[in-house]
């Protein structure tokens, strides 16, 4: 036995070894059980592969191991997500042509993946910038599309100035790009959606068993939104004056709330609206411009992850506008804050603070109304 880890000694005969075994090869065999460990495929958009990349895949690697250990017919690929602005901004700054960059990236994360001895089936390798992959992902785009589930909208996107690329929330680490560092803004674009709502309560359901933190599987929640409630809208109809006068107001602005509990609605005592919502601009009152906007700033450096959590505290500021409560015959203050998503519902909503933990302590903290009109059973 070695007294010291010398690795030099052994690892090269080792991946010596399974190359020529071809030992990671995946072959169907129906009498064993399938186990499919997949890794999120790198960009292939730098010189080389990172410690970070490799805090990804080892543990990955460690469970397909464990699990081929285990009498389990493993199938572990690995391929390149290299059909996109990543790639295409690296060879706009090299002067090079991405296919010819993307190519040799690719055999260099390769090398680099074999010298850790990841245990790949490299008869499997993809590249999403080649044309025999790619045909399928258009496929299934075109046949979302025909079925009505694919649609044009626009949306709020986390946004890095220096990638001039949308980024997934995974991808904003303290409110800056995880690749380059840039702060991220949020940015209104016009993107293609998916028709997620049809299949909402599936969605929903499926969440419950699998094993992921708690906040990741609330942002799916609220991605995912329920099918079932009520959607109306509110008018506004009131606007603070300068002078802390309250007249009506000058025009015809409406925002949509989505419920799931519409018998709350009596106890609606003020509406949030997403920083990010198109209507903020136009109904702020001009003095009250300022602080709004500043919550909006805030908003656009913190991850929806971030705006979920529980325990952190509510950012939130008063528009100086009022909307109708129709069901009350009330007007009510109308605020922003970032607890609002604008991809969830309607980016507005009623809030009910004695019905709604979130509610609750954003009226709690700014002194709003908190009143109660649904009781327990006695």
């Amino acid at each position: 036995m070695l007294s010291r880890y010398e690795p030099e000694r052994f690892e090269a005969e080792w991946r010596r070894r399974w190359k020529e075994a071809d030992l990671f090869r995946t072959v169907e065999d129906p009498s064993r059980p399938k186990f499919y460990a997949l890794d999120f495929f790198p960009y292939p958009s730098g010189a080389g592969l990172s410690v970070g990349h490799l805090r990804n895949y080892i543990p990955t690697d460690v469970l397909a191991r464990a699990k081929r250990m285990q009498g389990f017919n493993v199938l572990h690929p690995m391929g390149w997500d290299a059909f996109g602005l990543p790639a295409e901004n690296e060879a706009i700054a090299k002067g090079r042509h991405p296919a010819g960059m993307v190519r040799e990236y690719a055999e260099t994360y390769k090398r680099q993946q074999d010298l850790v001895g990841i245990s790949y089936d490299w008869s499997r390798e993809v590249n999403s910038s080649d044309p025999s992959f790619y045909k399928w992902t258009q496929y299934i785009f075109l046949t979302l599309f025909k079925r009505g589930l694919a649609y044009r909208g626009e949306y709020a996107a986390n946004w890095c100035p220096s990638c001039q690329t949308v980024l997934a929330n995974e991808e904003v680490e303290g409110g800056l790009c995880w690749r380059c560092g840039t702060p991220v803004v949020k940015k209104v674009l016009p993107q293609w959606f998916f028709k997620i709502t049809d299949y909402a309560e599936r969605l929903l359901s499926d969440l419950d068993p699998i094993d992921w933190p708690e906040g990741i599987k609330m942002m799916q929640r609220n991605w995912i939104g329920r099918s079932e409630g009520a959607e109306f809208e509110w008018r506004v109809v009131k606007q603070e004056q300068e002078d802390g006068s309250v007249e009506d107001f000058d025009g015809d602005a409406r925002f949509r709330v989505f419920t799931t509990r519409i018998d709350t609605v009596f106890g609606a005592t003020f509406c949030v609206l997403a920083p990010e919502h198109p209507l903020v601009e136009r109904i702020t009152a001009r003095h009250r411009l300022a602080a709004v906007r500043a919550v909006r700033e805030q908003a656009e450096r913190t991850t929806e992850q971030d705006r979920l959590a529980e325990s952190r505290e509510k950012v939130g500021a008063f528009t100086g506008a009022y909307a109708l409560n129709e069901f009350t015959n009330e007007a009510v203050p109308i605020y922003v804050a970032d607890y609002v998503l604008m991809g969830y519902g309607t980016g507005a909503i009623m809030a009910v603070p004695a019905h709604d933990e979130r509610d609750f302590e954003f009226a709690s903290s700014n002194r709003l109304e908190i009143r109660r009109v649904v009781g327990s059973a006695a």
